[in-house]
């Protein structure tokens, strides 16, 4: 996970930040003044400062913050001059927004602060609804407004055309001011608290915020239109409430909570995607009537409070339908302040000792959490002044304002202070420190604070910025301790604190809302495990990476050494074979393969053996009964080419394919009763597996990856004859094994790198390993094996008919589908019965209504139709008498892999370079582009063998958002967008890696393309109705090609690799038992004169999601296929018969 941080506030205003990946306090050393209040999320912070004004700081990244402003230019035809600017008294402006009514003239298009700068002046957009326009991008129609074409016809009387100008927001990094109304008279009063919440309400537009304030007269306010795109926002408008407000606090989702002068407390009622202000208040009494509520902290199912006797309290019952809550609950301590963060994590400030206090504890069936726990993190200054102030002593030497004498002040006694530490009470002595025990839950300390910690009270009234102050009186008696400034009463120049440079920051302020703790990799400064001792640092330190590769190497030498002189004694002995046969056996339940289809009880036993030879090999045993018979059938583990796990919501299941199964689309299911008992069985027969087909260590870098519906990733080694031109190996004899981890799909290249992305968008590139999870390897698979989770959607549909008496109901005719039903309609899911992909998910979210469903949702989310099944469209016409609501809910899974985070930016599409064993790739970085999940290219620059991850982001501006992006072996770069466009990017090279401009190419007719794939000379491209194009007349001198030819229907993918080999995932093939969704398929006959191919060789299928080639660069020879073909199946590829029709070919341009 990327690391995240927590911010902070000093009692001098101070802005502070600690990362869940460091473990000190670090000081923003550029903030303009000092703030009173921090509230932040993962990308941004915003603070009120000391001047009562709003400033948000946005953090850096590779992808600029970039918004597109429009203005249209509009004529009208008559007679006389043709198209100009004269129109009629009824017509719209000449320079206009896109709805004609208010004026936009391009020179009164201003930068709405100083904040913002212009990327380029304005141009004139060229593309119209995914295809290029003429040389102007004109449109035409008949009148204003009205259907716009961009082909001119006899009775177009009027035309516009969009000019675009994009500016891009450059203070990052940096406390930028909110400016305020330009009105005068309506500026709001001086703020006095703000909340920054809302990011989970909708994901339109990108990145969303609610910014509420508070102003000094206690009125409260909404700053409008914040979202990753524009981060200031654009104004403020006042929120009505029945009283004074004292401090407001807004959650993550739709809880919006303030406190009012008379202590009772407000809820916002009514707060929802269309409404993010809300509709109206409802009253929460405190819990004590005598003592009102002082503060309040919201999550997403959480409420806590503080009353002014500075009481803790958390609200039971708090929920989206039931925003108030139920009752109260008093917890344990006392506490300043209280925040609530990511996934309702909570942190607070102390009230007496004025340290972060986070609660332990806290999860989806416990909100309330367990105990306090101290953050036990030093300052940044901490570490380099102890490192001077060292140095210093040791030279006797000491600066400062004022030279003193040594009996002016000393050390501070074991014995001035009590050493006994109440968790959250008053404090009775010195505050723990990092390494030390910290308080327990119960608010009794469960340790001895540190002896040499000087008091946590002020040690005087008035802060005098040069002068330090005194000690706390004569030293006494006890052992001696190193000598430091701050003992001889000295502090060096430019340290001025209210607290010595040993002693924790007093805090005043704490926000979480863009810290996330992750229970199984906690940050040190919460779990508060101590470091090394000073001497390992000293000793790791003091010994180079060179003294250590050659310590290594003398003790690799030594034992080499000693195990040949033991070994010399047993020359003359007959080396000795082992031959056993290990058996396992146990109960599972197995898929008959006659009719009527249905799980049985089986007893499986899988029976290793091992030769004089020394190889094992494996055999599985399934014995069933029929007709109180008793059977069995057996597979031989050296034939197996895929064990697969299912996903099943009912039981734990997997699939074992061979050659003969995988051509009749019927592997052997085998099922277990937990999910425990499947895990063993499937990291057994797994292992089983690689070592019958003599398959060990990591995969070469030429392999082959694949990815199941499910997300499970799967690797094949090529062979040489796999891309033979004659009798290529059948792709039904791949061996397909499993690697750890949970991806959507994975792109490779020869130079071993490889990356994948989860269906979180979240990016993860290879370690090495080749475990993780349930399956267990090698010694050496182990390593390189890290924590992976991913989260996906469950979707459900909610279907309706209209009918004349009650309208829109779910009342359907009784051909109709069901009324709550899955996406074709054919099975019935509702809110009850609807469960995760499989038993390793777990829900993280409630049922919410999903408003980005393919076509586009009203207000509601209805999407509307004539009828089941059809084409659905996010308005209503008359002619629509049905419509649909998806519904989602999301779920997550935690698992590993040897797969590492690449953060911060998620990515909906990734490619990399397919190189080819001629080209010398080796001098030069790989080039990799992505599309993130915005639909900004990128290009990764620094990616190499060494280091696979690569080193930072390079934005490649575009007009609109891209869906899909391909680099080919000859830097050739093809993106396909979101509105099913295609462009190809000019002069990529190594030395400009992100190349000059995009060039249009228009799509296939009334085709919306929606993945594209390049090879060595080959570009492959698929459109939303599962067709597969070829670019026809693509060369060196024209690189865009001339037009597209169909080559397959019924195609979910395409990868093209550096020999221009063409693997696709195809749907609806062929079996003995029906159509098989989601196989893998090899296109054979690709030549050069040939690049279309012939046919199709189908391999294993189906559940498969994806499949790339783009790292098989093994070119085989024709000899080499000839003995193959000899050797292996003389099965030749299945060409014709099958839901794969060919399309006729054109003319080959070569």
């Amino acid at each position: 996970m990327p690391a995240s941080a927590l911010w902070a506030l000093d009692l001098l205003g101070r802005v502070h930040t600690l990362s869940t990946s460091g473990q000190s306090w670090e000081l923003c050393r550029d903030a303009p003044l000092d703030f009173k209040r921090v509230s932040a999320t993962s990308q941004c912070c915003w603070g009120l400062a000391c001047d009562n004004q709003v400033y948000v700081r946005v953090a850096a990244g590779d992808v600029p913050i970039r918004l597109r402003e429009e203005a249209y230019e509009n004529q009208r035809w008559n007679p006389v001059g043709g198209f100009c600017e004269k129109l009629l008294p009824s017509d719209r402006w000449p320079w206009s927004d896109v709805s004609g009514l208010q004026a936009r003239p391009l020179d009164g298009v201003a930068l709405p602060s100083p904040h913002w700068e212009w990327e380029s002046d304005w141009y004139v957009d060229e593309n119209f609804g995914g295809e290029p326009t003429e040389k102007g991008g004109w449109t035409y129609a008949i009148d204003f407004p009205a259907t716009y074409t961009k082909d001119k016809r006899w009775n177009s009387c009027v035309r516009r055309r969009k000019w675009i100008r994009y500016r891009r927001y450059k203070s990052r990094d940096a406390w930028a001011k909110i400016p305020p109304k330009d009105d005068p008279e309506q500026l709001p009063d001086p703020f006095s608290d703000l909340s920054v919440g809302g990011w989970e309400v909708t994901d339109e537009p990108v990145g969303r915020l609610s910014v509420w304030a508070v102003s000094l007269q206690g009125k409260v306010w909404y700053r409008e239109d914040v979202s990753h795109p524009n981060p200031e926002g654009s104004s403020w408008s006042l929120v009505d409430t029945p009283g004074e407000v004292l401090q407001i606090s807004c959650g993550p989702h739709d809880l919006l909570w303030v406190t009012l002068w008379e202590g009772q407390a407000l809820v916002r009622q009514g707060i929802e995607r269309n409404n993010p202000k809300g509709s109206c208040w409802s009253l929460v009494e405190p819990p004590v009537p005598e003592v009102g509520i002082m503060h309040v902290a919201v999550g997403v199912h959480v409420v806590w409070a503080i009353t002014k006797d500075r009481k803790v309290w958390f609200r039971r019952g708090v929920s989206s339908h039931s925003p108030g809550g139920t009752c109260w609950m008093e917890m344990v301590g006392e506490l300043l302040m209280v925040d609530v963060g990511l996934r309702d994590q909570v942190w607070g400030v102390g009230c007496e000792d004025r340290a972060v206090y986070f609660r332990q504890g806290v999860t989806p069936s416990e909100l309330s959490g367990k105990a306090w726990k101290v953050v036990a993190a030093g300052r940044e200054s901490d570490r380099s002044h102890s490192g001077s102030q060292s140095s210093l002593v040791s030279a006797g030497c000491f600066f400062g304002d004022e030279v003193r004498g040594s009996g002016e002040s000393s050390a501070p006694s074991d014995t001035d202070a009590p050493t006994e530490v109440d968790g959250l009470g008053p404090l009775h002595g010195p505050r723990s420190h990092a390494g030390d025990p910290q308080p327990g839950p119960g608010g009794a300390a469960e340790g001895r604070a540190s002896l040499a910690s000087p008091p946590a009270e002020l040690p005087w009234t008035h802060i005098d910025l040069k002068e330090p102050p005194e000690g706390p009186g004569p030293a006494t008696a006890g052992p001696p301790g190193p000598a430091t400034l701050a003992s001889m009463g000295l502090l060096p120049l430019g340290l001025e604190e209210v607290y010595g440079t040993d002693e924790h920051p007093l805090w005043a302020w704490v926000s979480g809302g863009g810290c996330a703790v992750e229970a199984h990799s906690a940050p040190q400064w919460v779990t508060g495990l101590p470091g090394p001792s000073p001497s390992v640092q000293a000793l790791s330190l003091s010994l180079t990476p060179a003294q250590t590769a050659t310590w290594r190497k003398q003790i690799f030498q030594q034992l080499t050494e000693r195990s040949r002189r033991e070994l010399e004694s047993f020359r003359h002995y007959e080396q000795a074979v082992e031959q056993s046969v290990w058996v396992k056996t146990g109960s599972l339940q197995w898929w008959c393969d006659w009719k009527p289809h249905k799980w049985v009880d089986v007893r499986v036993a899988l029976e290793q053996f091992t030769g004089h030879d020394g190889v094992r090999d494996s055999v599985l045993f399934i014995y069933y009964v029929v007709h109180e018979e008793k059977k069995y059938l057996h597979v031989f583990l050296n034939e197996v080419t895929a064990l697969v796990p299912l996903l099943s919501e009912a039981r734990p299941s997997c699939a074992l394919y061979t050659p003969e199964r995988t051509r009749q689309r019927w592997p052997v299911r085998l099922a277990a009763a937990t999910e425990q008992e499947m895990n063993d069985w499937l990291a057994l027969l797994s292992l089983s597996c690689r070592e019958s087909q003599k398959v060990h260590g990591r995969p070469s870098a030429q392999a082959l990856w694949s990815a199941t519906c499910g997300g499970d990733v799967f690797v094949s080694e090529p062979s040489l004859g796999l891309e033979a031109p004659e009798h290529p190996l059948p792709c039904d004899q791949l061996f397909w094994w499993q690697v750890g981890g949970h991806l959507r799909l994975v792109e490779a290249n020869s130079r071993g790198v490889v990356w994948g992305l989860g269906y979180d968008h979240t990016a993860w590139v290879y370690t090495g390993g080749h475990c993780g999870g349930c399956f267990q390897g090698l010694p050496s698979g182990t390593s390189h094996i890290y924590p992976q989770s991913d989260v996906r959607s469950v979707h459900i549909y909610e279907n309706q008919r209209w009918n004349p008496v009650t309208g829109y109901s779910s009342r359907g005719l009784p051909t109709d589908r069901y009324m709550w039903s899955d996406a074709s309609g054919l099975q019935e899911c509702t809110k009850a019965s609807a469960r995760p992909p499989s038993l390793q998910w777990a829900w993280v979210s409630d049922w919410h209504v999903d408003f980005s469903a393919p076509g586009g949702t009203d207000q509601e989310g209805w999407q509307y139709a004539s009828d089941f099944p059809a084409s659905y469209h996010g308005y209503k016409t008359m002619k629509d008498f049905v419509r649909r609501r998806r519904w989602a809910r999301k779920c997550k899974l935690v698992t590993s892999g040897p797969w590492l985070e690449v953060a911060p930016i998620a990515l909906s599409d990734v490619s990399i370079i397919p190189e080819s064993p001629e080209a010398a790739g080796a001098g030069h970085s790989v080039a990799l582009w992505a599309v993130s999940d915005k639909g900004d290219v990128l290009c990764r620059l620094g990616v190499s063998e060494a280091n696979p991850a690569g080193t930072s982001w390079l934005h490649v501006g575009t007009d609109q958002p891209f869906a899909s992006v391909s680099i080919g072996a000859c830097y050739q770069v093809w993106a396909v967008a979101r509105d099913g466009s295609a462009f190809y990017r000019g002069s990529v090279s190594p030395s400009q890696p992100a190349g000059d401009c995009w060039y249009h190419v228009p799509s296939p007719p009334k085709q919306k393309l929606k993945q594209v794939s390049v090879g060595q000379t080959s570009v492959y491209a698929l459109d939303e109705n599962g067709n597969l194009w070829y670019r026809q007349g693509v060369t060196p001198g024209y690189p865009q090609g001339s037009c597209w030819d169909h080559v397959s229907n019924n195609v979910r993918r395409v990868s093209v690799g550096p020999l221009d080999q063409v693997w696709v995932i195809a749907d609806k093939v062929q079996g003995s038992h029906g159509l098989s969704l989601g196989t893998v398929c090899h296109r054979t006959g690709v030549q050069p004169r040939e690049p279309k191919g012939q046919g199709w060789d189908y391999g294993i299928g189906g559940g498969w999601e994806h499949v790339s080639v783009r790292a098989n660069a093994i070119r085989g020879s024709r000899r080499g296929s000839q003995e193959m073909g000899e050797q292996g199946p003389s099965r030749g590829p299945v060409q014709g018969g099958s839901a794969l029709q060919e399309a006729p070919r054109g003319p080959v341009r070569c």
